[in-house]
């Protein structure tokens, strides 16, 4: 089952974000949830990052919400309003 995962981070943590990106991007390869396709939201500015969006494949959506509480940016604080939704992929 595919699943879309909208994450806005909690404001005034952009520097958190990107001191933890590198141990962000180490615990995708060890997750358990295979992630098809992910990268940060961006401010108007286009360069701030905001928040991240994935299409992940996983059993179920406790699968997703295990990912989602072992990430270290939920771990230290820096990610928000979550949004998990089921997705049907019809092309790509």
């Amino acid at each position: 089952m595919l699943f879309c995962l909208h994450i806005l981070d909690k404001p005034g943590r952009v520097d958190t974000r990107k001191k933890l990106v590198d141990a962000h991007r180490a615990y995708q390869t060890e997750c358990g949830v295979d992630i098809t396709l992910s990268g940060p939201l961006l401010a108007e500015d286009g360069e701030t990052m905001i928040g991240s969006m994935f299409l992940i494949e996983a059993h179920d959506e406790a699968a997703v919400q295990e990912f989602i509480d072992g990430d270290p940016f939920t771990k230290n604080d820096v990610w928000g309003d979550t949004t998990l939704t089921r997705f049907l992929r019809r092309h790509g």
